[in-house]
């Protein structure tokens, strides 16, 4: 959820769980005790970079977009998530 949310604009750490609360209307709940662990895993394993910038709120923040290799696993993880979800989809509806 967080590398889908890095292709869509840049927000600074703490706009991200806001948003993915939003898009997927709470049914989702990510805290920032949660957020931070998980982009520093994929920083170290070169899924994302990470630089410094200035926030909304004219604060200093790090922003975080996927590198190529982040793009193909998050490819890797939707194609999964997408044959998952229509097998649950069979279950239901059978």
């Amino acid at each position: 959820m967080v590398c889908l949310d890095l292709t869509r604009d840049q927000r600074a750490g703490r706009s991200r769980v806001q948003a993915i609360q939003d898009t997927t209307e709470d049914a989702l709940r990510v805290e920032e005790g949660s957020l931070y662990p998980a982009l520093h895993r994929l920083e170290n394993k070169e899924m994302i970079d990470a630089h410094w910038g200035t926030s909304e709120k004219n604060r200093q923040a790090k922003f975080y977009t996927l590198t190529p290799l982040g793009r193909r696993a998050l490819r890797t993880e939707i194609e999964s998530w997408t044959r998952f979800a229509a097998a649950i989809a069979r279950v239901i509806h059978a």
